[in-house]
């Protein structure tokens, strides 16, 4: 788990390549953030046990609990993060994965993704509140 201290929201991101988990902090931070990354659902969980995020960024593809299963365990056991949620996936072909998009309704970012994207559509999620 990485935890950084930044000023403004909270984001959890769920992600499990370390590149790319390096990339969403050092872009987050610069956007005011205070991220915390973990590496699969059943860790996002555990941190959400314990504290509630602005925002939650969720790799749709993570070993031992993926981002289909967290966010259905999102909506059972943390329904105000729902509308909270961004996904990000490198398999926006497959059917089931569109399907599960389109019901979701979430904002999708594509992998690769670039900092800029990332900056974008984390601006398009409104602060709870």
């Amino acid at each position: 788990m990485i935890w950084v201290n930044g000023k403004g929201r909270s984001i959890l991101v769920v992600e499990d390549e370390p590149a790319i988990s390096e990339v969403c902090v050092r872009t987050l931070i610069g956007e005011g953030f205070q991220v915390k990354v973990v590496s699969n659902g059943n860790a996002a969980l555990d941190v959400l046990a314990e504290k509630e995020y602005d925002l939650c960024l969720i790799d749709l593809r993570t070993p031992e609990m993926d981002g289909v299963e967290l966010y259905a365990r999102l909506k059972q056991q943390h329904p105000g993060m729902v509308d909270r949620v961004i996904f990000t996936t490198g398999d926006v072909l497959s059917d089931n994965i569109k399907t599960f998009l389109e019901t979701a309704g979430r904002p999708c970012l594509p992998k690769p993704f670039t900092p800029d994207e990332l900056r974008i559509i984390v601006r398009t999620v409104p602060a709870p509140g």
